[in-house]
């Protein structure tokens, strides 16, 4: 891809902000909590058996320059705004929380000689044991590790990109300088940064928008509460049940997207890929999404036929993607797996009917998609948004008569599809053929 001019100066003036706001942030924040007596710890007994490695303050310190190499990376002024204004939100957000719940790192660290103990020295002198949760340098590391691996296209450079930053990673620990807790909420500070400001596509507050649907407020209404319950029973359970926060913080951000920010909040690009950051941020979700999908096909997991060489099913494996030349997708919720096929992605929220405008695209795209050979239209269950999808196709290529007849047709190849009375709706709109 070719680079915009200017882009050096860019990151230069952006380091130039960054950098002497992170130390003042950072160290104001150091001098603030240092002077209070209502500083917390949050230790777990098995911390004590983490070893003290003294050599990986080389990869901690490595960061200061992971840092800076970053803004080498990009190629468009965008990435370069974006990637400096995930860094910087992540900034904002750690120290907020070193104000507002301060923890003290434990344990005393011994006295080490030689280049390791010099460089622990030069550490300490700004950084003190009060800031803790969420670890600011894991949030940097997920948006700079984020960084290098969009921009690292050779395995073996990707091989030592991932070891290094995975090294970096486990140094917080090995360095005595974080506790386990701040790791995962460092982690998750970084991840909803990178979602914040993706590197393309639209950003999701751009898309925000209340949803006027009854249902979609139903919906998130439900997975609000799931996401309550689950921070309720970490409160509760404490010590291991705190990890319930990760499913926690995935329903929130489900309720979310059915609320506020509707598909795109998926972050599905064309192909039908998630983002990385939707991918761990969401897991425990998609986990369920994906269990959800095969329970309810177990008995019927192939897809249908509903006219030659196009093909109607739930979400594909891999070896049933390699079946096909071409997928149109239309789930938001998961990804479709690597293929040789060509896939066009329109993500669409599960349990709400595609639009009119949706519609008319999906039957464009399988139209367009079909002469490459064997077609897939599907979505999480096959019953649906792809159903719907098909039943616009039939009707706007003048296959069909009415949305009736395209039922009756599709029902012939899959008997289970569920087309509700708003999909019927939103296939009556669609405004004569094509």
């Amino acid at each position: 891809m070719t680079r915009e001019a200017g882009l050096i100066r860019r990151g230069v003036l952006w380091l130039l902000l960054l950098g002497p706001l992170f130390f003042l942030s950072y160290g104001l924040a150091n001098s603030y909590t240092a002077g209070r007596d209502d500083i917390g710890t949050l230790v777990f007994d098995w911390e004590r058996h983490v070893p003290l490695w003294p050599w990986t303050i080389l990869p901690y310190w490595s960061i200061d320059l992971l840092y800076g190499l970053s803004f080498l990376l990009p190629n468009t002024r965008r990435e370069m705004d974006r990637h400096a204004l995930a860094l910087l939100t992540a900034q904002c957000i750690s120290v907020a929380c070193f104000l507002l719940w301060p923890l003290r790192f434990t344990f005393e660290r011994p006295e080490l000689g030689g280049v390791f103990g010099w460089l622990f020295e030069v550490l300490m002198g700004f950084d003190k044991p009060y800031n803790q949760a969420p670890s600011l340098h894991i949030a940097l590391l997920v948006i700079i590790w984020t960084m290098f691996a969009r921009h690292t296209a050779r395995s073996g450079w990707r091989l030592i990109v991932h070891g290094w930053m995975g090294l970096i990673g486990v140094s917080v620990l090995t360095t005595w300088q974080h506790h386990f807790i701040d790791v995962p909420t460092g982690a998750l500070v970084g991840l909803l940064c990178v979602w914040l400001w993706p590197a393309q596509g639209p950003l999701p507050l751009t898309q925000a928008r209340l949803a006027r649907d009854r249902r979609r407020w139903r919906i998130a209404l439900g997975y609000a509460l799931g996401a309550l319950l689950c921070a309720g029973l970490t409160l509760h359970l404490g010590g291991y049940g705190l990890w319930l926060l990760w499913p926690a913080v995935s329903l929130l951000m489900v309720a979310l997207n059915y609320s506020l920010f509707g598909a795109a909040g998926f972050q599905k690009n064309a192909s039908g890929q998630s983002s990385n950051a939707v991918q761990w941020l969401l897991a425990p979700y998609r986990l369920g999404a994906w269990l959800n999908s095969r329970l309810w096909t177990w008995r019927h997991p192939q897809p249908d036929e509903v006219w030659e060489g196009v093909h109607l099913g739930r979400l594909p494996s891999r070896s049933q993607a390699a079946r096909f030349a071409a997928i149109v997708d239309l789930s938001a919720e998961l990804s479709i797996p690597a293929s040789s096929a060509a896939c066009t992605s329109l993500p669409c929220l599960d349990l709400i009917a595609p639009t009119p405008e949706v519609l008319r695209e999906a039957a464009a795209s399988i139209e367009r998609l079909r002469s490459r050979g064997p077609l897939l239209v599907c979505c999480a269950l096959g019953y649906s948004r792809s159903a719907s999808a098909v039943a616009a196709w039939l009707i706007q290529s003048g296959r069909c008569l009415d949305v009736d007849h395209a039922e009756a047709l599709i029902r012939q190849a899959r008997p289970h599809v569920v087309l509700r009375a708003e999909h019927r709706l939103a296939l009556s709109r669609l405004g004569g053929q094509s």
